[in-house]
């Protein structure tokens, strides 16, 4: 029997106080960002009034219908264009290549419900389009022609898609990107066309990076309330947002909301089981990339269409409209409540920017550190709200800080007799939180890619030198990290400008924002006048569009 002594010393040392301080602050992050969801889950599970019969009955199933039917169509289409131009720009010789690898990723600049407001006045029967072809055709009523009608499911499906492509096409280059050149060409030695080592080698490799793209897009399609709501698509996200603002019902909306967890869920597993599945479809070490197909004839002209067409529907044709209204007010870039929504935007996106950074870089370096199952599932709570849809997140968030305005508030009158009234609710701090719950992902995860570059004999060495772990990251960590600290500060910005779901519920009363002021004048048929605030929000998301293609290398392909 060992003694009490060789017992006790081989139990492992004590964390120096620093990582207990640091694992804390972790904790505490997790907690604050992992109670909009909690709360969500309990007021569905336990509403003031129980109405899901009446749900069931009445909204529920439509809801539910038309958010799958949404879902699918974008799924099917991102996945069909994203994988197709990823393969083409990857794997083949054509003209304007070189062009679509950066061009692709432009209708990320563009959001859903700026492309919807749009296309809504380019295809409409008084639209430029429409009066194009009754001019040549000689048409003169509207039942002299059949032409779509873009208010509609169909519409939705066709906006949404041409907007969220891009991240199906990331992933699946990225994948195409790494597989090795081995493969396909024992598939083209046994006789297959490129179609079929493509269709029976390729795509089965990619198919997990393919996924995790058609999950992000999805992600994002049942986050929009703008697109859906201005076509006339009742979506859940629609019905959160109608059920709580319109008919004042916040049990109703929670319960709503209960099921869009349900969707938010599944499409999590499906993302990270992909992720997972990842490591083990593609080789570590970089391969040695094919030949690039050369294409003749009418297969150039055919890859040229293909790579052309979603960029000129999701992202030229929305800004020339966008360009052409502006144009007409140009006097308006000098009004009050312009400016006043571009200082909005820029406060609320530069302050939860900066914190969401702050909590990433405490996380992000928790992790490494202290690299414990802790920490592990603390980042998995956080890393939640980027797939929570803003209207769900708006009710989570508002909740808990209407319940601590209403606790400080009764204790001050009770004790002092004074009413303090609404502290974070029905404020900007509500809209901050919101923001850095839900974006606090990205944050996180371009840090960590940023402190995975730094070595850790540098760190080692600091502590050889007497250093703790805060000094090291101090004098080490931080000035290594920030081209890393930049670039997710950027992102979390741009993001934070586009986000209309969460800001419509929870900013304070007259309190505009770019994205709301582009919300509300389209709402009441003033696209002219929702030009500017639109344009100056595509901008600024042009500039993580910008990073992303500086970032995106070309492969070592021989063309």
């Amino acid at each position: 029997m060992p003694s009490g002594d060789a017992l006790s010393m081989l139990k492992a040392p004590p964390r120096p106080l620093s990582e207990r301080l640091l694992g804390a602050a972790a904790l505490v992050t997790g907690l604050a960002l992992g109670l909009p969801v909690l709360t969500i889950i309990v007021l569905a599970l336990m509403p003031t009034e129980n109405i899901w019969p009446h749900l069931i009955a009445t909204v529920l199933p439509g809801y539910v219908m038309r958010t799958l039917a949404l879902m699918v169509g974008v799924g099917l289409i991102t996945f069909a264009v994203g994988t197709a131009v990823a393969w083409l720009v990857t794997m083949c010789r054509f003209p304007l290549r070189p062009l679509f690898v950066w061009a692709s990723l432009l209708p990320l600049a563009m959001p859903g419900y700026i492309v919807a407001f749009a296309y809504v006045d380019f295809l409409s029967y008084a639209g430029p389009l429409q009066t194009w072809l009754r001019g040549v055709f000689g048409w003169t009523r509207p039942s002299d022609y059949w032409f779509p009608e873009i208010r509609s499911l169909g519409g939705a499906i066709f906006v949404l898609s041409m907007v969220l492509y891009p991240y199906v096409f990331l992933t699946a280059r990225a994948s195409f990107i790494r597989q090795p050149a081995t493969q396909l060409e024992v598939a083209r030695a046994l006789g297959r066309t490129p179609w079929g080592a493509f269709r029976n080698v390729a795509l089965p490799l990619a198919r997990p990076g393919i996924a995790v793209g058609v999950s992000l897009a999805l992600m994002e399609c049942l986050n929009d309330i703008g697109a859906a709501g201005f076509f006339g698509v009742n979506t859940l996200t629609l019905g959160v947002y109608t059920t709580w603002i319109t008919n004042g019902n916040l049990g109703g909306a929670a319960q709503i909301s209960a099921v869009m967890l349900l969707f938010i869920f599944v499409l999590v597993w499906v993302e990270r089981t992909a992720r997972r599945r990842q490591s083990f479809v593609l080789p570590s070490q970089r391969p040695r990339q094919p030949d690039r197909i050369r294409l003749n004839g009418w297969q150039r002209v055919l890859a040229v269409i293909v790579c052309a067409t979603p960029i000129v529907i999701g992202f030229v044709v929305p800004a020339l409209v966008l360009m052409a209204f502006a144009a007409s007010r140009l006097d308006q870039a000098l009004s009050m409540p312009y400016l006043r929504a571009v200082y909005h935007s820029l406060l609320l996106a530069g302050l939860a920017a900066a914190i969401a950074v702050a909590l990433g870089l405490v996380l992000g370096y928790a992790n490494r550190v202290m690299r414990s199952r802790f920490t592990g599932n603390v980042i998995r709570i956080t890393s939640m709200g980027y797939a929570i849809p803003g209207t769900v997140l708006g009710i989570g968030v508002l909740i808990p800080l209407a319940g601590f305005d209403n606790a400080v508030d009764g204790f001050m009158r009770e004790t002092f007799g004074i009413s303090t009234g609404l502290l974070l609710s029905g404020s900007i701090a509500a809209v901050i939180f919101a923001y850095v719950v839900r974006f606090l992902a990205i944050s996180f995860g371009t840090i960590e890619s940023g402190l995975q570059k730094v070595t850790p004999n540098v760190a080692a060495a600091a502590r050889t030198l007497g250093r703790g772990p805060v000094s090291a990251f101090f004098e080490v960590h931080l000035p290594l990290l920030r081209p890393a600290l930049v670039a997710a500060g950027l992102l979390v910005f741009v993001d934070c400008m586009k986000e209309l779901p969460a800001t419509l519920i929870l900013r304070p009363f007259d309190f505009e924002t770019l994205a709301t002021s582009v919300f509300v004048l389209a709402s009441m048929g003033e696209l002219e006048e929702s030009a500017l605030p639109a344009l100056t929000i595509v901008a600024a998301g042009l500039l993580p569009v910008i990073l992303l293609s500086r970032t995106f290398h070309e492969p070592h392909i021989t063309s």
